[in-house]
């Protein structure tokens, strides 16, 4: 493992083009507004 201080990003560079990519809404989480995800996706076992 490495030290990199900008982890998971290689560089300050490229950290910040990903923050101005969701910043210009570039990046979306899909789904409508306000839509909850289904109960049945692997990995949400919150019973």
């Amino acid at each position: 493992m490495t030290d990199n201080k900008f982890r998971p990003f290689c560089s300050e560079r490229c950290k910040q083009i990903d923050l101005g990519a969701w910043a210009s809404e570039k990046y979306v989480i899909g789904g409508k507004p306000g839509e909850t995800p289904s109960p049945d996706l692997p990995g949400d076992e919150d019973d």
